[in-house]
This record gives structure tokens, sequence and C-alpha cells, in this order.
């Protein structure tokens, strides 16, 4: 399947980000970059939105942000109707964040993980499928409005 993907951040996420972009480049998957692109200071939400409207327009499969904590870009773009962003950490929560939650971005807080770890939960998360049925219930109820 040809995969698009969407990937962004702050500065505290930039070294995560560049690396990930080049296993992703690396595995032919294609990649655009909302940035930032430098690890000077930056405000994640000038990039995490024009991200996210891109994942709820449906240009690209799926979305990866990273920063300091991950929660700024995981907060900032699940003010999107169509994004269910998961704050991950290891692969058991990449992984469900995709089967339970059909989560269309993975948040990554480099400043608490490895980049080996960054790297396997960017893995888990792009192969792993939605499982449906009990969980597309609870995904229904999601949106408020």
């Amino acid at each position: 399947m040809f995969m698009k993907i969407a990937i962004g951040g702050d500065h505290a996420g930039f070294t995560y980000k560049e690396a990930i972009k080049e296993m992703l480049a690396a595995k032919g998957i294609e990649v655009k970059d909302f940035g930032p692109y430098s690890t000077s200071s930056v405000d994640y939400p000038d990039f995490v939105h024009p991200l996210a409207t891109a994942v709820e327009n449906k240009e690209f499969n799926f979305g990866i942000l990273v920063c300091g904590s991950g929660n700024g870009v995981a907060i900032t773009a699940n003010k999107h109707q169509g994004i269910r962003a998961a704050l991950c950490w290891n692969t058991e929560l990449a992984g469900l964040a995709r089967q339970h939650n059909n989560a269309n971005i993975l948040c990554l807080p480099e400043r608490f993980i490895s980049v080996e770890d960054a790297k396997a939960c960017v893995d888990t998360f792009l192969t792993a499928s939605f499982e449906g049925g009990r969980h597309q219930n609870r995904v229904d109820k999601i949106a408020f409005c």
C-alpha cells in the first residue's frame, strides 16, 4: 500500500522528527514535513494545525507529531473534529491507539523516550490496523457536535 505521512512538531521534537523522516524515506514512504526546520524555539500550534487539517482532509494516511512531552501537540491536534491523536511512549500503546481508537496521528515525547523506541512506535502505529467492531461504536461516539 502506498503511504503518505505528514510529520511535524516543535523545536523540542526536531531531532527525532528528522530521524523518523529518514527511517520512513528508507522504507519508500512519502513524507511531508510541516516543520519546524530547526531547533530554534517555535510555537507548536503553528505547525500542528496545518498538519492536522491535512490529515483531517485525507491528504495523508497518517500524521506524526513530536515535541518535548508530546502533550502540547496531542492537545492541539485533538481540537480538530476528524483527528484522533494519541500520545504514545511504547509500542503497546502505539498498537492499541490504532487497533482500538483508530488514531490517525501519533504523538511522541522526545524528552522521555529513546529514538529507537520512537521509531519502533512509528513502525507499530503504521502497521497496526483498526479492529472495528465494538471499538467502532466507541470511536463513533467521540465526535461531540
